[in-house]
Order: structure tokens, then sequence, then C-alpha cells
């Protein structure tokens, strides 16, 4: 193999495996925060109107948040009761869902366990029994970040040789 295809595919390899360690363990740690410190709540799978998000194997979720305390208000404004609030509709995908297709249990109308980001609601991830074979996957792309790595690194020690 030539010195400069040999260097470019190595470094390339190398960038691409580093990456997708890193978003790997990014994702996993967010995943892993949310359902711990999130709010639970069950989600509605709402039909998709278009061809392109029927295809996307994560559903698009449908639940209510209650919206944030007006900001700066003090306690004795009377505003943090929660009376007169009203709910906001949120729809999102969940993150961290990769199956090559969607399950049957995420058909439309169905309910969906999740936990949610109070801060950002648009951040939800499905509940830990709503999962099958999260950690699999997980590791497969883990898997795939090493060999990448790996195979970049060996390039490139070749051709220091």
């Amino acid at each position: 193999m030539d010195t400069t295809t040999a260097t470019v595919g190595g470094l390339v390899l190398a960038l691409f495996g580093g990456a997708l360690l890193l978003w790997c363990a990014a994702e996993v740690r967010l995943r892993h925060r949310v359902r711990r410190s999130g709010v639970p709540v069950v989600a509605t799978v709402v039909a998709e109107r278009d061809v392109h998000g029927q295809l996307d194997s994560a559903p698009l979720l449908s639940f209510s948040v209650l919206p944030a305390a007006a900001g700066g208000s003090g306690s004795g404004s009377g505003s943090g009761s929660g009376a007169g609030r009203i709910a906001e509709l949120v729809l999102t995908r969940p993150r961290g869902h990769t199956p090559l297709r969607r399950p049957e249990r995420f058909a439309p109308g169905a309910p969906v366990r999740i936990c949610y980001d109070p801060d950002r609601p648009r951040r939800a991830v499905l509940a830990a029994g709503e999962i099958g074979r999260a950690a699999v996957v997980d590791l497969l792309w883990c898997a795939l970040g090493v060999v990448c790595l790996g195979a970049g690194a060996g390039l490139l020690a070749a051709i220091g040789r």
C-alpha cells in the first residue's frame, strides 16, 4: 500500500473510531443520567404523517409536561402553587433507540414508559423496562469504534516502521 494512502486511511479510521467511542460514551452517560434523575411519565406513540418518519426506528412520542414556574418570581407571589398552569404537549423521539425496524409494541396509540430531563423535556429516553438489548447495541457500537481505532493505529504504526 502506498505510504500516502496508508497515512490517510489510518488517520480517517483512527479519527472515526475515536469520535465513535466519544459519542458512545457521551450518549450512554446522558441516557443513564436522564433515567436516574429524570421525570418518569407514560408517553403515547403518535402516528407518523410522512413516509420518512414511518421508517424511523425510534417512535414519535407525545407526553404532557408542566411548564416551569415564571423566572424570577419569589415565593411570596403565590404563583408557585401550580394553580392555573396548563400542561405543555411535547413531541420527541427517544434517544438511544437503534434497532433496524420499529418493534410492534411501538404501534401508534401504544403507551410507552419514558423518563425526560425536566430542564429539557425534548431530551427523553425509554425507561429501563422498555428497552430490550440496549447494552448489547451499545457494546456493538463501542466494538466498532475500537476496531476502527485499532485499524487506524495499526496502519499508522506500519508506516512508521
